[in-house]
Protein backbone atom coordinates (compact mmCIF):
# COMPACT_ATOMS: atom_id res chain seq x y z
CA UNK A 1 0.00 0.00 0.00
CA UNK A 2 1.01 3.40 -1.01
CA UNK A 3 -0.50 5.64 1.85
CA UNK A 4 2.19 7.90 2.69
CA UNK A 5 5.26 9.25 0.18
CA UNK A 6 7.17 11.24 2.54
CA UNK A 7 9.26 13.69 1.15
CA UNK A 8 13.20 14.22 2.82
CA UNK A 9 15.43 17.02 1.53
CA UNK A 10 18.37 15.18 -0.46
CA UNK A 11 20.78 18.06 0.65
CA UNK A 12 20.23 17.51 4.35
CA UNK A 13 22.37 14.31 5.83
CA UNK A 14 20.53 14.52 9.27
CA UNK A 15 17.00 14.33 7.52
CA UNK A 16 18.14 11.25 5.79
CA UNK A 17 19.72 9.17 8.57
CA UNK A 18 16.40 10.03 10.49
CA UNK A 19 14.33 8.57 7.72
CA UNK A 20 15.56 5.15 8.53
CA UNK A 21 13.76 5.36 11.41
CA UNK A 22 10.43 6.34 9.85
CA UNK A 23 7.90 4.29 8.95
CA UNK A 24 6.53 6.19 5.38
CA UNK A 25 5.38 3.42 3.09
CA UNK A 26 7.88 5.86 0.22
CA UNK A 27 10.70 7.34 1.49
CA UNK A 28 11.30 10.07 -1.31
CA UNK A 29 14.47 11.33 -1.31
CA UNK A 30 14.02 15.06 -3.00
CA UNK A 31 16.61 16.86 -5.74
CA UNK A 32 14.10 18.96 -6.91
CA UNK A 33 12.04 21.68 -4.53
CA UNK A 34 13.26 21.73 -1.84
CA UNK A 35 17.31 22.09 -2.66
CA UNK A 36 18.48 25.02 -3.63
CA UNK A 37 20.32 25.06 -7.28
CA UNK A 38 23.68 25.27 -5.83
CA UNK A 39 23.05 22.56 -3.67
CA UNK A 40 22.02 20.18 -6.44
CA UNK A 41 25.24 18.00 -6.98
CA UNK A 42 25.44 17.95 -3.01
CA UNK A 43 22.37 16.68 -2.46
CA UNK A 44 23.15 13.95 -5.73
CA UNK A 45 26.22 12.95 -3.58
CA UNK A 46 24.51 12.70 -0.61
CA UNK A 47 21.34 10.58 -1.83
CA UNK A 48 23.47 8.03 -4.08
CA UNK A 49 25.16 7.52 -0.50
CA UNK A 50 22.20 6.73 1.67
CA UNK A 51 20.86 4.15 -1.16
CA UNK A 52 24.23 1.86 -1.05
CA UNK A 53 22.86 1.26 2.54
CA UNK A 54 19.07 0.71 1.14
CA UNK A 55 19.16 -1.86 3.74
CA UNK A 56 19.48 0.69 6.59
CA UNK A 57 15.68 1.43 4.79
CA UNK A 58 13.98 -1.55 6.00
CA UNK A 59 11.05 -2.52 4.04
CA UNK A 60 10.14 0.59 2.66
CA UNK A 61 10.02 1.81 -0.53
CA UNK A 62 13.05 4.45 -1.59
CA UNK A 63 12.04 6.74 -3.83
CA UNK A 64 13.85 9.92 -5.43
CA UNK A 65 12.30 12.77 -7.10
CA UNK A 66 14.22 14.06 -9.94
CA UNK A 67 14.43 17.75 -11.31
CA UNK A 68 11.80 18.22 -13.74
CA UNK A 69 11.98 17.25 -17.53
CA UNK A 70 12.07 21.42 -18.45
CA UNK A 71 14.66 22.07 -15.80
CA UNK A 72 17.44 20.45 -17.99
CA UNK A 73 18.72 19.20 -15.42
CA UNK A 74 16.98 16.32 -15.18
CA UNK A 75 19.47 13.84 -17.21
CA UNK A 76 22.37 14.24 -14.49
CA UNK A 77 19.83 13.33 -11.75
CA UNK A 78 19.32 10.00 -13.47
CA UNK A 79 22.64 9.50 -13.81
CA UNK A 80 23.55 10.00 -10.39
CA UNK A 81 20.76 8.06 -8.36
CA UNK A 82 20.02 5.12 -10.92
CA UNK A 83 20.38 1.85 -9.62
CA UNK A 84 19.40 -1.31 -8.13
CA UNK A 85 19.00 -0.07 -4.77
CA UNK A 86 16.31 1.97 -5.75
CA UNK A 87 12.65 1.53 -5.73
CA UNK A 88 11.44 4.11 -8.38
CA UNK A 89 11.80 7.90 -9.66
CA UNK A 90 9.17 10.35 -9.05
CA UNK A 91 9.34 13.15 -12.11
CA UNK A 92 7.71 16.27 -11.24
CA UNK A 93 5.64 18.71 -13.78
CA UNK A 94 4.80 16.36 -16.03
CA UNK A 95 3.63 18.05 -19.02
CA UNK A 96 2.91 15.55 -21.54
CA UNK A 97 3.46 12.05 -23.07
CA UNK A 98 6.78 13.09 -25.08
CA UNK A 99 8.57 14.22 -21.63
CA UNK A 100 7.76 10.66 -19.93
CA UNK A 101 8.90 9.36 -23.02
CA UNK A 102 12.63 11.15 -23.02
CA UNK A 103 13.45 9.94 -19.64
CA UNK A 104 12.12 6.66 -20.15
CA UNK A 105 15.02 6.23 -22.56
CA UNK A 106 17.16 7.53 -20.09
CA UNK A 107 16.71 4.87 -18.17
CA UNK A 108 16.14 2.22 -20.52
CA UNK A 109 19.70 3.12 -21.40
CA UNK A 110 20.87 3.53 -17.33
CA UNK A 111 19.78 -0.08 -16.94
CA UNK A 112 21.65 -1.54 -19.77
CA UNK A 113 24.99 0.04 -19.17
CA UNK A 114 24.84 -0.82 -15.48
CA UNK A 115 23.54 -4.25 -15.97
CA UNK A 116 20.61 -4.02 -13.39
CA UNK A 117 18.43 -6.51 -12.35
CA UNK A 118 15.32 -4.34 -12.53
CA UNK A 119 13.08 -1.96 -14.66
CA UNK A 120 12.95 1.09 -12.41
CA UNK A 121 8.73 2.25 -12.01
CA UNK A 122 8.02 5.93 -11.92
CA UNK A 123 5.20 8.35 -10.61
CA UNK A 124 4.61 11.36 -13.01
CA UNK A 125 3.61 14.51 -10.96
CA UNK A 126 0.68 16.41 -12.70
CA UNK A 127 0.96 20.25 -11.42
CA UNK A 128 0.23 22.59 -14.28
CA UNK A 129 -2.47 23.12 -16.40
CA UNK A 130 -0.92 21.24 -19.63
CA UNK A 131 -0.30 18.00 -17.38
CA UNK A 132 -3.84 18.17 -16.42
CA UNK A 133 -5.19 18.43 -20.00
CA UNK A 134 -2.77 15.31 -20.50
CA UNK A 135 -2.73 12.90 -17.80
CA UNK A 136 -4.62 10.04 -19.18
CA UNK A 137 -2.01 10.17 -21.65
CA UNK A 138 0.96 10.45 -19.01
CA UNK A 139 -0.01 8.07 -17.16
CA UNK A 140 0.00 5.59 -19.73
CA UNK A 141 2.91 6.88 -21.59
CA UNK A 142 4.87 3.58 -20.67
CA UNK A 143 4.50 0.59 -18.48
CA UNK A 144 7.17 2.07 -15.97
CA UNK A 145 4.69 4.55 -14.91
CA UNK A 146 2.72 3.39 -11.28
CA UNK A 147 1.45 6.25 -9.97
CA UNK A 148 0.22 10.10 -10.96
CA UNK A 149 1.12 12.32 -8.43
CA UNK A 150 -0.94 15.60 -7.61
CA UNK A 151 0.74 18.61 -7.04
CA UNK A 152 -1.33 21.38 -5.80
CA UNK A 153 0.69 24.02 -5.02
CA UNK A 154 2.62 24.54 -8.70
CA UNK A 155 -1.19 23.31 -10.26
CA UNK A 156 -2.35 27.02 -8.57
CA UNK A 157 1.04 28.73 -9.12
CA UNK A 158 0.32 27.83 -12.89
CA UNK A 159 -3.49 28.77 -13.07
CA UNK A 160 -2.16 32.28 -11.19
CA UNK A 161 -4.66 31.30 -8.17
CA UNK A 162 -4.03 31.89 -4.56
CA UNK A 163 -4.82 28.50 -2.52
CA UNK A 164 -8.01 28.73 -0.36
CA UNK A 165 -8.64 25.81 2.36
CA UNK A 166 -12.15 25.09 0.76
CA UNK A 167 -10.39 23.85 -2.43
CA UNK A 168 -12.97 25.24 -4.97
CA UNK A 169 -9.60 26.45 -7.28
CA UNK A 170 -7.91 22.99 -7.69
CA UNK A 171 -11.51 20.88 -7.14
CA UNK A 172 -11.28 19.77 -10.70
CA UNK A 173 -7.75 19.27 -10.96
CA UNK A 174 -7.99 17.07 -8.05
CA UNK A 175 -10.95 15.12 -8.69
CA UNK A 176 -9.51 14.18 -12.31
CA UNK A 177 -6.42 12.88 -11.86
CA UNK A 178 -7.44 9.94 -9.68
CA UNK A 179 -10.33 8.83 -12.56
CA UNK A 180 -7.54 9.24 -14.67
CA UNK A 181 -5.22 6.99 -13.11
CA UNK A 182 -7.82 4.63 -12.99
CA UNK A 183 -9.08 4.63 -16.39
CA UNK A 184 -4.95 4.08 -17.23
CA UNK A 185 -5.22 1.07 -14.55
CA UNK A 186 -2.65 2.79 -12.40
CA UNK A 187 -2.70 4.27 -9.12
CA UNK A 188 -3.06 8.32 -7.56
CA UNK A 189 -1.29 9.72 -4.87
CA UNK A 190 -2.86 13.35 -3.34
CA UNK A 191 -1.39 16.46 -2.83
CA UNK A 192 0.63 17.48 0.19
CA UNK A 193 -1.46 19.15 3.56
CA UNK A 194 0.89 22.45 4.04
CA UNK A 195 -0.34 23.44 7.41
CA UNK A 196 2.48 21.08 9.34
CA UNK A 197 0.93 21.86 12.92
CA UNK A 198 -3.30 20.99 11.61
CA UNK A 199 -3.34 17.31 12.14
CA UNK A 200 -7.38 17.78 12.00
CA UNK A 201 -7.25 19.41 9.17
CA UNK A 202 -4.68 17.32 7.48
CA UNK A 203 -7.13 14.38 8.43
CA UNK A 204 -9.98 15.69 6.70
CA UNK A 205 -8.15 16.41 3.95
CA UNK A 206 -6.81 13.10 3.70
CA UNK A 207 -10.53 11.84 3.87
CA UNK A 208 -11.62 13.98 1.37
CA UNK A 209 -8.91 12.39 -0.98
CA UNK A 210 -9.66 9.30 -0.43
CA UNK A 211 -13.24 9.67 -1.35
CA UNK A 212 -12.08 11.17 -4.75
CA UNK A 213 -9.90 7.89 -5.36
CA UNK A 214 -6.45 8.21 -4.16
CA UNK A 215 -4.79 5.42 -2.78
CA UNK A 216 -2.85 7.64 -0.47
CA UNK A 217 -0.70 11.35 0.26
CA UNK A 218 1.94 12.57 0.31
CA UNK A 219 3.47 14.51 3.54
CA UNK A 220 6.31 16.80 4.32
CA UNK A 221 6.95 15.94 7.98
CA UNK A 222 7.26 12.80 10.23
CA UNK A 223 4.55 13.56 12.65
CA UNK A 224 2.01 13.60 9.50
CA UNK A 225 2.78 9.98 8.41
CA UNK A 226 0.57 8.27 11.03
CA UNK A 227 -2.74 10.58 10.81
CA UNK A 228 -2.74 9.93 7.04
CA UNK A 229 -1.88 6.37 7.03
CA UNK A 230 -4.71 5.49 9.56
CA UNK A 231 -6.79 7.52 6.69
CA UNK A 232 -5.77 4.73 4.27
CA UNK A 233 -6.31 2.01 5.81
CA UNK A 234 -10.13 0.22 5.72
CA UNK A 235 -11.84 0.91 8.72
CA UNK A 236 -13.68 -2.03 10.91
CA UNK A 237 -17.17 -1.78 9.21
CA UNK A 238 -15.27 -1.94 5.81
CA UNK A 239 -13.35 -4.76 6.48
CA UNK A 240 -17.02 -6.42 7.70
CA UNK A 241 -18.60 -5.84 4.96
CA UNK A 242 -15.80 -6.49 2.82
CA UNK A 243 -15.47 -10.03 4.50
CA UNK A 244 -19.22 -11.03 3.87
CA UNK A 245 -19.12 -10.01 0.42
CA UNK A 246 -16.53 -12.33 -0.45
CA UNK A 247 -17.59 -14.88 1.96
CA UNK A 248 -21.12 -14.70 0.25
CA UNK A 249 -19.39 -14.60 -3.65
CA UNK A 250 -16.53 -16.80 -3.09
CA UNK A 251 -18.06 -19.39 -5.30
CA UNK A 252 -19.43 -17.68 -7.59
CA UNK A 253 -16.47 -15.25 -8.90
CA UNK A 254 -13.82 -17.91 -7.63
CA UNK A 255 -14.96 -20.49 -9.62
CA UNK A 256 -17.18 -19.09 -12.47
CA UNK A 257 -20.40 -20.87 -11.36
CA UNK A 258 -23.68 -20.01 -9.46
CA UNK A 259 -25.72 -16.90 -9.73
CA UNK A 260 -24.44 -13.44 -10.54
CA UNK A 261 -25.63 -11.44 -7.33
CA UNK A 262 -26.79 -12.09 -4.11
CA UNK A 263 -28.16 -10.22 -1.37
CA UNK A 264 -25.84 -9.28 2.02
CA UNK A 265 -27.61 -7.15 4.61
CA UNK A 266 -30.57 -6.27 2.18
CA UNK A 267 -28.05 -4.83 -0.36
CA UNK A 268 -27.85 -6.18 -3.58
CA UNK A 269 -23.82 -7.24 -4.15
CA UNK A 270 -22.26 -8.46 -7.90
CA UNK A 271 -19.29 -9.22 -9.22
CA UNK A 272 -18.23 -5.66 -8.90
CA UNK A 273 -18.55 -5.97 -5.02
CA UNK A 274 -16.78 -8.41 -4.84
CA UNK A 275 -13.90 -7.11 -6.34
CA UNK A 276 -13.80 -4.20 -4.72
CA UNK A 277 -14.11 -6.21 -1.58
CA UNK A 278 -11.19 -8.34 -2.58
CA UNK A 279 -8.97 -5.46 -2.85
CA UNK A 280 -9.95 -3.91 1.02
CA UNK A 281 -8.73 -7.45 2.35
CA UNK A 282 -5.56 -7.89 0.05
CA UNK A 283 -4.45 -4.45 1.44
CA UNK A 284 -4.59 -6.01 4.88
CA UNK A 285 -2.14 -8.33 3.92
CA UNK A 286 0.81 -5.34 2.59
CA UNK A 287 0.52 -2.94 5.82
Amino acid sequence: MFRTLLFIPGNNKRFIEKAKLLNADIICFDLEDSVPLNEKQTARDLVSEALDKKEDFGNRNVYVRINSYESGIAIQDLDAIVSDEIDGVVIPKVNNQSEINHLTLRLNELERKKAMSKKIGTMASIESAQGLVNSYSIATADSRVKMLVFGVFDFLNDMGLDYVQDGIEYSFARAKIPIDARAAGIGAIDAIWQKVDDVEGLVRDAATAKRLGYQGKCVIHPKQVEPVANVFIPSSNEIDWARKVVQALEETMEKGRGIGAVTVDGRMVDAAHYRQAKSVLDSLNTK
